[in-house]
């Protein structure tokens, strides 16, 4: 019997949960001691982080960076140019855009916001990009921008879920699991799914973002850090050498592997594999998430200082890492929630400063990548939760610039992995408000990045609770015209 076939059974067993730990007597103690005998042994522990399925047809991708921008950019400011915005700059905003609409925070009748910043057309594509991103619109050529992307979700946590996990409530695997649990590990010195936070907060929905939910915990994403120990604990504790360290683990592989063997439960086997990776990421980790090995054209390209957790260095980690062949690395970068309320959360102060933070590095991983011969088979994409609105959210009378969650629109690229460089997909209206051409669902962008790694998103499934589930639920199309 595999992992696999005992996390069946064992779910077969939880079923039965209820009547073996309520008090029905000698009833429910025989039931279990039947059940335990049905359990047959497990014989050699697997290694739970070996390929589980295996791409389904020829993948145009191998891995995945995914660069999110936490609190979610607004797009009329840096890529979906619209200069009817500035035409109607300060006027009631047309009643068509508020009739059975809800926003967060917008109250009354609200008015139209145009951007303050300037665009250009770049690169033999002529992609719009604002003066914002001047450093992006030098490798403009590289990206596919979608500019017709929505979702169900207003809400940044409840967004922030349903990108990553197809749901906007708890308890999913993320999309990094996903891909972990059906591709498996390149790398068996580090961990398949690695994640990278900067912008001093994690996101709005935790690290369910890169949790495993139902799925075996061996998949969940791993959170690295720039400074310190890469990994907290994963250092030993003073006065313990490595040999004693492992002595120990094999004692304790033993003893876990006698009970998967008396219970079948996967769990434990996968406990067993995450302390062996743990031990070998002792060796692994420091080296490659140490960037002061990199000579110093390359820490100027990305503006990145070793010994800090900035998104630049972050930026850096992920080469560093699609160099040792991890399958899906996450950055998060909080602090593009720009409401308006005050200077730290306006499109006058904050988006600037969070576009100088991450223009230089984001266009430097992708000539980075590019030259080493990486990008066409590492697929980067970029984006929020959602988008942001046409008008000025305008807090409680605030005199601040902002704009409000907006789900009916919002812009994302993706370069390399085999999707169709220079080039744009969908449109919105001349307000940036509402999708006019080729709309593109969270559901469908996640089946799409699927596809590029060599998966077909209805048959990527787990079986759970009675039925089998996957990243896409019962919804999303693949968006072929996306890819080259």
């Amino acid at each position: 019997m595999t992992k696999h076939d005992g996390l069946s059974r064992m779910q077969d067993v939880t079923r039965r949960h209820f009547l073996t730990q309520c008090r029905v007597g000698i009833g429910g103690i025989a039931l279990a001691s039947m059940l335990g005998r049905d359990l047959p042994a497990l014989g050699d522990v697997p290694d739970a982080t070996r390929t589980f399925a295996g791409p389904h047809f020829a993948p145009r991708a191998k891995r995945v960076i995914y660069l999110h921008m936490a609190g979610s950019p607004p797009q009329q400011d840096l890529f979906d140019y619209k200069p009817r915005l500035n035409e109607l700059n300060g006027r009631p905003c047309p009643d068509s855009l508020l009739e059975n609409e809800r926003f967060a925070f917008i109250k009354g009748h609200p008015t139209i916001l145009g951007s303050p910043y300037s665009f250009a057309r770049h690169g033999r594509s002529g992609g719009w990009v604002s003066e914002l991103m001047p450093r992006l619109a030098d490798v403009v050529d590289e990206l596919v921008f979608v500019r017709s992307m929505y979702t169900d979700q207003f809400n940044h946590a409840p967004a922030q879920l349903f990108l990553y996990t197809g749901s906007p409530r708890l308890g999913r695997p993320s999309m990094g699991s996903w891909l972990l649990y059906g591709l498996g590990s390149e790398n068996r010195d580090l961990p398949g799914f690695v994640v990278l936070v900067s912008g001093a907060k994690t996101p709005s929905a935790g690290k369910s973002v890169w949790g495993s939910g139902f799925l075996p915990s061996v998949f969940q994403g791993c959170q690295c850090r720039a400074s310190g120990d890469p990994v907290l604990y994963v250092s030993d504790p003073d006065g313990l050498s490595r040999d004693l360290r492992r002595r120990g683990l094999d004692t304790l592989r033993d003893l876990n592997a006698r009970r998967a063997a008396e219970t079948g439960d996967p769990e434990t086997l996968d406990r067993i594999a995450q302390y062996e990776l743990a031990f070998r990421m002792q060796m692994s980790v420091p080296e490659v998430m140490d960037i002061g090995r990199e000579p110093q054209h390359v820490l100027d390209l990305y503006g990145a200082t070793p010994g800090g957790s900035s998104f630049a260095n972050n930026c850096l980690l992920a080469r560093r890492l699609a160099e040792q062949d991890v399958r899906f690395i996450q950055l998060f970068d909080w602090g593009w929630d720009t409401h308006g309320t005050n200077p730290s959360d306006d499109i006058i102060t904050q988006l600037p400063r969070k576009c100088r933070e991450t223009d230089q590095p984001i266009a430097a991983l992708i000539l980075d990548l590019k030259q080493r011969g990486l990008l066409d088979d590492t697929l980067v994409v970029w984006s929020g939760e959602f988008g942001r609105t046409a008008m000025n959210e305008k807090r409680n009378g605030s005199v601040y610039l902002g704009r409000d969650h907006h789900p009916h629109c919002f812009t994302i690229w993706m370069a390399g992995g085999g999707v169709r460089a220079g080039t744009v997909y969908g449109a919105t209206d001349d307000l940036g408000y509402r999708i006019v051409e080729n709309p593109v669902h969270v559901h469908d962008l996640q089946a799409t990045i699927l596809h590029l790694l060599g998966l077909d998103h209805e048959q990527l499934t787990y079986r759970f609770q009675g039925r089998r589930f996957r990243l896409t639920d019962v919804h999303g199309n693949v968006v072929h015209d996306l890819m080259a």
